[in-house]
């Protein structure tokens, strides 16, 4: 009795198979310079094509095919396309079934194509692969000595289902369509709920939300130029005024991280915050990285409660983002991605500043700088960032009436958060019952899965005992002038 058997034993008439008793497996296509793209190109599908369940073309790229390999990467509808790598654990093995959307496409070494026989639903086989059932299964063959988690052929050979005869399998199949389909209905509306919640998050979270004025208003006056692009900056109440960050608070950069000095004992060892510890609206704690820095270097960029952090590199969209530092870490430094607003003499609330700082994503767009795959803007820009002041008397207000704001749509999220959990849970058991022989009922007249993989088996062999064709040994490309002889 196989392990999986006494874990969790199954009905009469259903059998743990194999993956290489019920189908053909096989590796794809290494992509190299001989492959590239010229005379005989192929649609190519890559990892990044292969989701969970779903498949992604919107970008497939070409591959060079030589005499006769078509027929032999050529994927066919049902296969399923399993990821072989992943560097994340719960990725490795995700796979896809192909639905023939792109004709002749093939796949690459990354990918392994798994053809079920005719007797296996592709969709039941799909759907079982990504069940808790398999991916439990795949952490313990795909981990190897190094730590990294990779599957092979051979492993996913290995891998078992719990396999019922061929109607069943489609009974489970349409028994599954009816309750997924309403949890995925669920979900989606769950979705969409905290995308707006999300939104209105942000907009409420701007210091000027319910004080901007209309332009039949007096407003605050703008800035004169200072060499940003300073538009669509909105008009607010007179009373208020605008500042440049430089004006209210001192910004520096933080430390470059020099190898060299990482391997010196003499020097003190700091906790140092990165881009990735700064998130809009929060700080990110749970990885904290040490950097060997002068002592003297430490103490001039040591954080104090109250500072404002703000990105200066990543993507486009998360320049400035960030939020004030409230001293949970001492003798915490910053990076040099990283900036420190310190505000002097009470200028203006800290918080405010964050808030609004998270709400200028245009403003940080337009005056950063965009390299092939990194955006940053540069100390001396952030320094002119236009900063509203409102009366020191209304700011404590504002900071209250933000902050109760968000309390409530927080509390609104972590409801749609549990309830977003609650459906992931429903769909794992729905799944494991479907995957146990408990989601519908035997019928004593299908045939047993083992007689089933007994044919299957009987198939293969009379395949086996087929004699080879003889084939060419030598790949040639097929250029056009061959192709108009044989015409």
């Amino acid at each position: 009795m196989s392990e999986n058997e006494q874990r969790n034993p199954l009905p009469p008439g259903w059998v743990w198979a194999s993956i290489g008793e019920i189908a053909e497996v096989s590796g794809g296509i290494q992509k190299q310079q001989k492959r590239r793209p010229v005379e005989n190109k192929f649609p190519f599908l890559r990892v990044a094509n292969v989701g969970r369940g779903s498949l992604n073309l919107a970008e497939v790229h070409e591959v060079e095919l030589f005499d006769g390999e078509i027929d032999r990467y050529r994927i066919e509808v049902g296969d399923l396309l399993v990821v072989e790598g992943n560097g994340s654990p719960d990725q490795i093995g995700r796979a896809a079934r192909w639905r023939g959307s792109i004709k002749d496409a093939v796949h690459q070494n990354h990918l392994i194509r798994v053809r079920p026989n005719k007797e296996i639903s592709p969709i039941y086989l799909e759907a079982v692969w990504n069940s808790p059932v398999v991916s439990a299964q795949l952490l313990e063959v795909a981990q190897s000595t190094s730590g990294l988690y990779t599957l092979s052929t051979t492993k996913v050979k290995r891998v078992v289902i719990p396999l019922p005869s061929l109607a069943e399998q489609q009974r489970i199949l349409d028994t599954l369509e009816d309750h997924i389909s309403r949890l995925d209905a669920a979900q989606a509306l769950v979705g969409r709920c905290s995308a707006r919640l999300g939104r209105l998050r942000d907009t409420v979270s701007s210091p000027i939300f319910g004080y901007a004025v209309n332009a039949d208003s007096e407003a605050a006056s703008f800035l004169p130029p200072a060499g940003t692009i300073d538009d669509d900056l909105p008009r607010v109440p007179l009373g208020w005024s605008w500042r440049r960050l430089e004006d209210v608070a001192d910004v520096v950069g933080g430390v470059t991280k020099d190898s060299k000095k990482q391997s010196d004992p003499d020097l003190p060892e700091v906790p140092y915050l990165r881009v990735a510890n700064v998130q809009r609206g929060r700080l990110d704690l749970n990885q904290v990285s040490m950097i060997r820095v002068p002592e003297g270097k430490a103490a001039a960029l040591a954080l104090q409660p109250g500072d404002v952090l703000m990105n200066e590199g990543g993507d486009r969209n998360k320049l400035g983002r960030g939020w004030i530092w409230e001293g949970q870490i001492p003798g915490a430094i910053h990076q040099n991605h990283v900036f420190r607003a310190r505000v002097r003499d009470g200028e203006i609330d800290p918080k405010l500043l964050s808030w609004y700082a998270n709400s200028s994503v245009r403003w940080f767009e337009q005056n950063g700088k965009q390299s092939v795959n990194l955006a940053s803007i540069s100390v001396s820009k952030i320094k002119k960032f236009p900063v509203p002041i409102p009366p020191v008397a209304e700011q404590s207000l504002i900071v209250e009436r933000v902050e109760d704001d968000l309390s409530v749509m927080d509390n609104v999220l972590e409801v749609i958060a549990r309830s977003h959990r609650r459906s992931s849970s429903l769909r794992r058991a729905l799944l494991e019952r479907a995957f146990s022989g408990r989601l519908v009922p035997q019928d004593a007249n299908d045939e047993s899965a083992s007689a089933l993989l007994a044919r299957i088996e009987a198939e293969r062999q009379t395949v086996v005992a087929r004699p080879a064709r003889r084939r060419a040994t030598q790949r040639t490309r097929i250029t056009n002038a061959q192709q108009e002889l044989d015409a």
